[in-house]
């Protein structure tokens, strides 16, 4: 009697528990999310078809064959049961082909990539709409947001006014990380020198978390941050709190934020510099470096030839020391795509640079000739 007791009170003890979990990924607020939900549900349901029959069966079995039911049948050349193979294995393969389709019809439906054609179920979004644009970019360990149409940034902190398509820019400055808000959609990866997208709608006012979801390092479990689902009237009252703080994110200012930290405070910057993110994305916020982008361009034209040694000599992107410790110059670089032998001769030319030129090789390495610049 005691042990039934104390059964039925961990029983109770864990629906009551369950109780206390947040169905946010079941029940959320924005659309993509809402179709989401749905395609859990009901590939669950499905999968339940054949799991819930063979627990089911299995109980019968085992109660109706035990040994002490004298009653049932007793058949030892039993092997075969043409029915029986008819139901394993059409049921089965029923459920896949349905999972199958699903999958194939939302895998698109519902690509992160794909722009919205719908407000929610109810409310197809008007032709040539454009989305509001927010830029993201995942630090160690904290949360970056750029509006680049506001002119404004954020750490730590999201909004967005309901029913209005947003389109997510995501980057990250070094280890990989996942930008998710459950509310409102799937989780997408962030990688540093790369861009991934994902569009998405909020349609319900309210304060939602956001986080990362995918292990980063030592502050992992504080890189979290609150996305509000804001009115537009609400929207633009939140952009111009954001203004009123007056600090400014630039390059120098990025470097110091993107310093490792835990725990982070939410910081407002009411203006930002419009080529930050794309400095961010193509790894060149510290000037000494080049920009991804301009060296894929380089050796897509076949290199920088002869005229180019000196600027890619004078980069410093391989010497081992801490990001944001060289000055930022006031010009920018430049590599010429000058692949025509000069006069002189080949062989000429090369024996005439200093990187060639007894022993000035170290120099080279290290100092651009003058009048170059080490910037982009």
């Amino acid at each position: 009697m005691l042990s039934k007791l104390v059964r039925g009170v961990a029983v109770a003890s864990m629906f009551s528990l369950l109780g206390g979990c947040n169905l946010v990924v079941i029940d959320p607020s924005g659309d993509i999310a809402s179709q989401q939900s749905d395609l859990i549900i009901v590939s669950t349901i499905l999968m339940l078809l054949i799991i819930v029959p063979v627990m089911a069966l299995t109980v019968f079995f085992a109660w109706k064959y035990r040994q002490s039911n004298k009653d049932a049948e007793y058949d030892p050349e039993w092997h075969h049961s043409t029915k029986l193979e008819v139901i394993i294995w059409s049921a089965p393969l029923v459920i896949i082909i349905a999972l199958g389709a699903i999958t194939w019809v939302t895998t698109h439906t519902l690509d992160p990539y794909r722009p919205l054609d719908r407000i929610d179920a109810e409310r197809p979004l008007p032709k040539g709409h454009k989305p509001m644009v927010v830029e993201v970019v995942s630090l160690d360990w904290k949360w970056l947001f750029v509006y680049p149409e506001q002119g404004i940034a954020t750490v730590n902190e999201l909004a967005a006014p309901i029913d209005t398509p947003i389109q997510f820019k995501i980057t990250s400055s070094g280890i990989m990380n996942s930008f998710f808000i459950p509310a409102l959609a799937g989780q997408i990866y962030s990688m540093a020198g790369m861009e991934t997208k994902l569009h998405a709608v909020i349609n319900e006012e309210g304060i939602y978390d956001g986080f990362s979801g995918n292990y980063s390092g030592e502050g992992f479990s504080h890189m979290r941050f609150k996305f509000h689902g804001l009115s537009q009237e609400g929207f633009d009252n939140w952009v111009n709190d954001v203004k009123a703080d007056e600090n400014f994110l630039g390059r120098s200012q990025y470097l110091e934020l993107e310093k490792p930290s835990i725990d982070e405070p939410v910081h407002h910057f009411s203006a930002v510099d419009p080529e930050l993110y794309t400095a961010i994305l193509n790894m060149c916020v510290d000037q000494s470096k080049m920009c991804m982008n301009e060296m894929m361009s380089i050796d897509a034209k076949g290199g920088g030839g002869l005229a180019g040694i000196h600027n890619v000599m004078s980069l410093t992107y391989d010497v081992p020391q801490m990001r944001g410790s060289q000055p930022l110059p006031e010009s920018k670089s430049y590599v010429a795509s000058l692949c025509t032998t000069p006069e002189g001769g080949l062989s000429g030319e090369i024996a005439n640079l200093p990187l060639f030129d007894n022993g000035k090789a170290a120099s080279a390495m290290s100092v651009a000739p003058e009048g170059v610049s080490t910037g982009f």
